[in-house]
């Protein structure tokens, strides 16, 4: 999303162009390649650093992701970090980079990711969880929240949408939801699109996100927009994301080598202290989104960095 909010306010010629954006984890085929080469005309290159490879969930192949980037980051004239978060783990495992830097949440188009104009009624409690899940684990802790919280609003729900990404993974859900006894109040959506997205937001109180040491998690940014608080991990970048007034983040240690997820009598906790105060925490979520994420902001931010280094080029 963030390649087409620049597409759509920059001219772009993949033929006559003075100067190069790319991605840490959305980069094109034959990337070193193309900064080599874009390099040598002159052509300045802006690198965006997402997430790296840590020992959690790369295993042996930490090395795998992160020898690219550390290569290109070297060979940036710019570098945005999506979140704190981002640099200094790069700076942990990718090394040192010295060149002018800095850090830019990802954007959000606060116009399409807006609250409803009407809200569900509080009861019965709509829970959401969204996004890619790539562990068992963050699905399961919402799971066993679902069955804490029912004890509170016997007729709470929860909505999974999105792949859920380990081996036999929508199996797995199923057979999770059935042994819970939750059928009736689960239900289990595919892939999404952005338009989809606005509108599971919207459909829903409170997004659950308990994925650790998530760089910059668009769907918490997302979420906050469209007035939905966000409980999740106090972990990776969503500390930056998520105020205390907000949401409610569950405190995790930094630990690079084991994957650490709430549990769901955590995340239960954490929705029942929303739900004593829904509206408040929902107004503040949309304030926060309109104070940090604007996409327009965003823009105006790189149209700024990019005529610097072409001025630069220029000189």
């Amino acid at each position: 999303m963030k390649l087409l909010a620049l597409r759509d306010a920059f001219p772009l010629n993949e033929k006559k162009y003075n100067l190069l954006y790319l991605v840490s984890s959305a980069q094109p085929p034959c990337a070193q390649d193309l900064v080599i080469k874009a390099r040598q005309a002159g052509v300045s290159f802006v690198w965006n650093q997402n997430g790296v490879g840590y020992p959690a969930w790369a295993g042996s192949k930490v090395e795998r992701y992160n020898a690219p980037m550390r290569y290109l980051r070297s060979l940036a004239d710019y570098v945005i970090y999506q979140s704190a978060f981002c640099r200094d783990s790069a700076e942990h495992f990718l090394g040192s980079y010295a060149g002018p830097s800095e850090i830019l949440f990802n954007p959000i188009d606060l116009k399409k990711f807006s609250p409803a104009s009407k809200r569900p009624p509080i009861c019965p409690l709509r829970l959401l969880t969204l996004g890619t899940h790539g562990y068992k684990e963050r699905i399961f802790s919402t799971l066993h929240c679902l069955k804490l919280v029912s004890e509170f609003d016997p007729h709470v729900t929860l909505t999974i949408a999105g792949k859920c990404a380990w081996s036999h993974g929508a199996r797995s859900v199923y057979e999770e939801i059935k042994r819970l006894g939750l059928c009736s109040r689960v239900k289990v959506l595919p892939a999404f699109t952005q338009d989809e997205a606005v509108g599971l937001y919207q459909a829903h109180h409170i997004v659950l996100h308990p994925k650790y040491l998530d760089p910059c998690p668009t769907v918490v940014m997302e979420a906050l927009a469209c007035g939905c608080p966000v409980v999740g991990s106090a972990s990776g970048g969503v500390t930056e994301l998520v105020s205390q007034e907000s949401g409610v983040l569950i405190k995790a240690p930094v630990d690079w080598h084991t994957m650490i997820t709430p549990t769901g009598s955590e995340l239960a906790e954490a929705v029942v202290k929303i739900m004593s105060d829904f509206e408040t925490y929902a107004r503040v979520a949309r304030a926060r989104a309109e104070a940090l994420f604007d996409r327009q902001h965003w823009l105006a931010r790189h149209r700024k960095i990019f005529e610097q280094l072409i001025r630069k080029d220029v000189a």
